[in-house]
C-alpha cells in the first residue's frame, strides 16, 4: 500500500516532486562523486607509488661529494634497504625547443620556471614510467618528455626535441611521456627528463649544463624517514648543498591539488544537502496541513500514528533511493572527468572494493540525512488532533491554535494599513504580508544565503591562488622580479655583480638581497641541520601571522617549522655556527608552503658562505619586468630568474586547474539549483492560496498586481538572502578555509582572501538573484489568469 501511495502521490504532483527529485540527486551527485575523486586520487597516488618506488628520503646536492662517506653511511645504518647516487645534467627553459615536421610548427620551454633535469632511467627504484606504467628505456636519440610539458606544450610522440649546449644543439625523438613520482607536481621546483646513458654522457660533455645529483634512500620501514634525515643532516661530511625531502612530503605535494578538489566537492554537497533538507522539511510541512483532514480520518478510524507516517515516509524513501541512484549513476561520469588529470599526471587507479565502497558511503550518508529529517517531521502526525483535523482543517492543536488567534489578532490591530497614506496598495500589501508571515517565507532566504556561500567562498579561494598575492604564503615578499643563485664555487662573487648591476639600473627602486646558510639546533638525537635565509628584513618582507619581521638577535619561523621545534614568538633558541652558539629570539611567524613548510628567516649580515642567494626587486612604473626577466637570464646564465607574477602562477598551476573546474561547477549548479527550489516554494505557495488570490482578485486586483506582489515578495527575500550570505562568507569563510588547509598540514594556517570583487560580490550575487527572479516570473505568469471563480474555490 505504501508504495502504491508513493507512486500515485509522485504522478499526482510530478511537478514540485521532480524539482524536489533534482535537488537530491544533485547533492547525492556532488558527495559521492567528491569520495570518488579522493578515492581514485589516492588510489592513482598509491599505484604510481607501487610501481616507481619513489625515495623514502631524499638530499638533492651540487658540487664535489665524498663517495666513501656515502657508503659508510649507508652501511651504518641497517634500516636502508637500498641507495642510490642519481647523477643528473639540468638547462635552462630557454635553451630546450621542440619542432614538428608534419606541420611545421615549432616552439620552445622558455615559459618554464622550473629546473630541467636530464637523467637515465634509475636500477633498483625511483622509476621514471611512461603512460602505460611501465619503466620507460629510451633508445639513443630517444627522449622522454614529463607528462607535464606533454599537457602545457601541446607535445606530441614523434617530434623533434633540441637542446642547446656549448658545443651545439643536440637533438632528440620525442619516444614518450613519463610520470615522476618523485617530481609530478606542480608544487615541485624541477622535472626530469629521462635519455639514453649515451646521450647523457653526450649532454655532460658537451657543456651549458649544470651537474647534480640527488641521494636517495629506500627504508624497510618509511615512517623512519625523518630519523634517518636527522641522521644525514648531523653528518656535515655528507652532500647536502639542496633540498632535503621526506616520502611524507613527496605524498602530500602530489595528493594536495586533487584534493583539495574532493575536500570542495564534498563541501559543495554538504550545503547543498542542507539546502535539499529544508526544502524536504517545507515539503512534508506544506503536505501534512494539505492533507490534514485525510489525516485526521485515517485516525478517527484508528490506524496508528506510526503507520501514517510510513505512509507519506515512503513517498520520499523511494524520491531519495532514485535520486541517489541517479547521483551514482551521474558521479561516475563526473569523476572520471575531474580525475583525467590525476590518471595522466600519475598512474591508472586499481579498482578495489574501496572503489565500489566510498561512493556508497557518501550515497548511504546522503540517504540516512534525508529519511531522518523527514522521520522527524512526519513526527507532527502524533500532534494532530482528530476534532481539530476534520472540523478546522489544522494541524494545531487547540492550546496552539489559541496562541496563534491572539497574535493574528494583535497583528491585525498593529497593520500598517491603518496608516496608509497612499501609493501602490499592492505593494503595501507585500510588505505587510512578508512582516506578519515573514516565517512562512524564511525559506527563500535561508536558501539564497546558503547558495551565497556555495558560490562565494570557492570562487574566493580560486581567486586567491589566481593572485599574484599569493606569494606571500609562498615564503616571499610581494614584488616584481626575483633571481635565484644556487650553490656554484662562484655563487658569492656572482651575487656581488649581479646585486651591483641590479643597484645601479635605474628600472629598479628597490632590491633587497638575502643568503641561503646552513646553521645547526639542537634536537632530539642531537645537533640537526636548520636551514635558514638570512638578510635585512626591516623593508617589504613577508606577512607575519603573529609577532613580527625579525631584527638584530632575532629569527621569524613558519608555522610548520616552529610546531616542529616547539616554540613560540618571544622564545629564544640556540644555533650553533661551526663553533660558535648564538641565541637568537623568534620574533615572528609567518606562513610558508615551500620547502615543506619549514623555513627560516635569520635578521643578520650575509654570510660568506652561503650555499645560495635569493634577490627580489620592485620595478618602476611602467617598466617590462618581463623584458627585465630576459635581460638579466641572458646576462648572467648561472641564475635562475623569472617575474614574482609568473612564478606563482606555475608553482599553483595544478592547484588552479583542480579548483578551477570545481568552482566553476559549483556556480553552475548552485544557480540551477536556486532556481529550482524557487519555482518549487512559489508553486507550493501559489496553489496553497489560491482562494486568497481569488478573494484579492474579486475585490479589484489585477492578475498582473497579483504576479508583481509575488514577485515583490520573493526578490525582496532573495536579496536578503544573498546578502546574509555574503556576509557570512566575509565573516568565517577565512576561519572556515584556514582550518582547512590547517588539517593538511601544508605549511597555510590562516588564509586571507584576495577575492575578484567585480565577481564575487557583484556579477555572482547578480546571478543568483536572476536565477531566482525568473523562477519568480515564471511562477508568476499563473497569476494572470482571470478565472476568479476557480481561485476563490481555495
Amino acid at each position: 500500500m505504501n508504495l502504491k501511495y508513493a507512486r500515485n502521490d509522485l504522478r499526482g504532483n510530478w511537478g514540485a516532486s521532480l524539482a524536489l527529485l533534482i535537488v537530491l540527486a544533485l547533492s547525492a551527485l556532488l558527495m559521492s562523486t567528491g569520495a570518488m575523486v579522493m578515492e581514485r586520487m589516492s588510489g592513482a597516488v598509491n599505484q604510481l607509488f607501487e610501481e616507481a618506488k619513489p625515495p623514502h628520503f631524499l638530499q638533492m646536492h651540487k658540487g664535489d661529494y665524498d663517495q666513501a662517506e656515502l657508503d659508510a653511511f649507508a652501511a651504518a645504518h641497517p634500516e636502508i634497504t637500498s641507495w642510490l647516487i642519481e647523477e643528473m645534467i639540468g638547462f635552462d627553459s630557454a635553451f630546450l625547443s621542440w619542432e614538428r615536421s608534419s606541420s611545421g610548427e615549432s616552439g620552445d620551454l622558455s615559459e618554464s620556471l622550473i629546473d630541467n633535469l636530464f637523467v637515465v632511467q634509475n636500477e633498483g627504484f625511483d622509476f621514471l614510467l611512461d603512460e602505460h606504467g611501465d619503466i620507460a628505456h629510451p633508445g639513443a636519440g630517444e627522449i622522454y618528455v614529463p607528462v607535464a610539458y606533454q599537457q602545457s606544450f601541446g607535445l606530441l610522440e614523434s617530434d623533434t626535441f633540441r637542446v642547446r649546449t656549448d658545443s651545439g644543439v643536440q637533438e632528440f625523438q620525442i619516444a614518450g611521456f613519463v610520470r615522476d613520482a618523485q617530481m609530478a607536481s606542480s608544487l615541485s621546483s624541477a622535472t626530469r627528463f629521462l635519455v639514453s646513458d649515451a646521450d647523457f654522457q653526450a649532454l655532460t660533455t658537451a657543456g651549458g649544463g649544470t651537474p647534480e645529483i640527488i641521494v636517495e634512500y629506500r627504508l624497510g620501514d618509511p615512517a623512519l624517514g625523518g630519523a634517518l634525515q636527522t641522521a644525514y643532516e648531523a653528518n656535515d661530511r655528507l652532500p647536502m648543498n639542496g633540498q632535503s625531502v621526506t616520502f611524507d612530503i613527496i605524498r602530500l605535494v602530489n595528493i594536495f591539488s586533487e584534493g583539495l578538489v574532493a575536500i570542495a566537492l564534498m563541501f559543495m554537497s554538504a550545503l547543498l544537502i542542507a539546502i535539499a533538507l529544508l526544502n524536504v522539511r517545507f515539503v512534508i510541512r506544506g503536505t501534512l496541513q494539505d492533507e490534514v483532514r485525510e489525516i485526521g480520518a485515517l485516525k478517527a478510524i484508528g490506524i496508528p500514528n506510526r503507520s501514517i507516517a510510513g505512509l507519506y515516509l515512503s513517498k520520499y524513501t523511494l524520491m531519495t533511493l532514485l535520486a541517489c541512484a541517479v547521483g551514482g549513476v551521474l558521479a561516475t561520469f563526473a569523476s572520471r572527468a575531474l580525475t583525467a588529470g590525476v590518471q595522466a599526471n600519475y598512474a591508472e587507479a586499481p579498482v578495489t572494493a574501496m572503489t565500489v565502497i566510498a561512493p556508497l558511503l557518501a550515497l548511504l550518508a546522503v540517504f540516512a540525512l534525508v529519511i531522518g529529517i523527514a522521520w522527524g517531521v512526519l513526527r507532527a502526525v502524533n500532534r494532530i488532533e482528530v476534532v481539530n483535523a476534520l472540523v478546522h482543517g489544522s494541524t494545531l492543536t487547540e492550546k496552539q491554535a489559541a496562541r496563534r488567534a491572539r497574535r493574528g489578532g494583535r497583528g491585525v490591530e498593529r497593520s500598517a494599513f491603518r496608516r496608509f497614506r497612499g501609493g501602490s496598495v499592492n505593494l503595501a500589501l507585500a510588505r505587510t504580508d512578508l512582516r506578519r508571515g515573514f516565517g512562512d517565507w524564511a525559506l527563500i532566504p535561508v536558501v539564497f544565503a546558503l547558495a551565497a556561500v556555495l558560490v562565494a567562498l570557492p570562487m574566493s579561494l580560486l581567486g586567491t591562488f589566481q593572485s599574484p598575492q599569493f606569494v606571500s604564503y609562498l615564503g616571499a615578499p610581494t614584488s616584481d622580479f626575483r633571481l635565484d643563485l644556487q650553490y656554484s664555487e662562484n655563487v658569492g662573487k656572482t651575487y656581488e655583480e649581479v646585486t651591483a648591476a641590479m643597484a645601479a639600473d635605474g628600472r629598479f627602486e628597490s632590491v633587497t638581497g638575502y643568503a641561503n646558510a646552513v646553521y645547526e639546533i639542537e634536537g632530539e638525537s642531537g645537533w640537526e641541520v636548520f636551514r635558514t635565509e638570512v638578510g635585512d628584513y626591516s623593508g617589504n618582507t613577508v606577512s607575519f601571522s603573529s609577532g613580527e619581521a625579525p631584527g638584530a638577535g632575532q629569527i621569524a619561523l613558519s608555522v610548520l617549522n616552529a610546531e616542529n621545534l616547539g616554540v613560540a614568538v618571544g622564545d629564544v633558541i640556540t644555533l650553533r655556527d661551526g663553533d660558535d652558539l648564538v641565541d637568537v629570539e623568534v620574533s615572528g611567524l609567518y606562513q610558508d608552503a615551500t620547502a615543506g613548510g619549514l623555513t627560516a628567516k635569520l635578521a643578520g649580515d650575509l654570510p660568506e658562505d652561503a650555499t645560495g642567494y635569493v634577490v627580489y626587486a620592485q620595478t618602476g612604473s611602467g617598466v617590462d619586468a618581463d623584458a627585465l626577466v630576459d635581460e638579466y637570464a641572458a646576462a648572467y646564465p648561472d641564475a635562475k630568474v623569472y617575474p614574482m607574477a609568473r612564478y606563482a602562477e606555475q608553482t599553483l598551476a595544478y592547484v588552479v586547474d583542480a579548483f578551477s573546474a570545481a568552482a566553476w561547477i559549483s556556480l553552475a549548479l548552485t544557480l540551477g539549483v536556486v532556481a529550482l527550489i524557487t519555482y518549487l516554494y512559489l508553486s507550493l505557495r501559489l496553489a496553497r492560496e489560491r482562494g486568497r488570490n481569488g478573494v484579492l482578485s474579486a475585490l479589484g486586483f489585477s492578475g498582473d498586481e497579483l504576479a508583481a506582489g509575488l514577485q515583490v515578495k520573493a526578490i525582496s527575500m532573495i536579496v536578503l538572502g544573498v546578502f546574509v550570505g555574503l556576509v557570512a562568507t566575509a565573516i568565517w569563510g577565512e576561519s572556515l578555509v584556514s582550518a582547512a588547509l590547517s588539517a593538511t598540514g601544508f605549511g597555510i594556517t590562516k588564509l586571507s582572501f584576495f577575492p575578484k570583487h567585480l565577481l564575487v560580490h557583484v556579477l555572482f550575487p547578480v546571478l543568483l538573484t536572476a536565477a531566482g527572479a525568473v523562477a519568480a516570473l515564471i511562477v508568476s505568469m499563473r497569476l494572470r489568469s482571470n478565472d476568479t471563480s476557480a481561485w476563490l474555490k481555495g
